[in-house]
């Protein structure tokens, strides 16, 4: 099975980084605040960075990579994935 890694802006500026099977579904699940705690303040959140990966467990191990990362990092990643990708919903 398919899975994604992706990355959220928060309407105060941060990110959220997940993990998921159905990036369309989850993006709409934390606009509604069901997603997450973190995001379920911090709403309406976007999708600026998507990376597919293999199977859940290159999804959880990605997702904890990107959460180690310093915002720069971040941002770096977020700037070359949209330069790469659309990821609009």
């Amino acid at each position: 099975m398919t899975c994604y890694c992706y990355i959220l802006e928060c309407a105060d500026g941060t990110y959220y980084t997940g993990w998921t099977t159905d990036p369309e579904r989850r993006v709409k699940q934390h606009n509604k605040g069901i997603g997450a705690r973190y995001t379920k303040t911090r709403r309406p959140v976007k999708l600026v960075y998507l990376e597919e990966q293999p199977d859940k467990l290159a999804a959880m191990k990605r997702e904890l990579a990107i959460k180690k990362m310093k915002r720069g990092q971040k941002n770096k990643l977020v700037g070359d994935g949209r330069a790469g990708t659309q990821v609009n919903m």
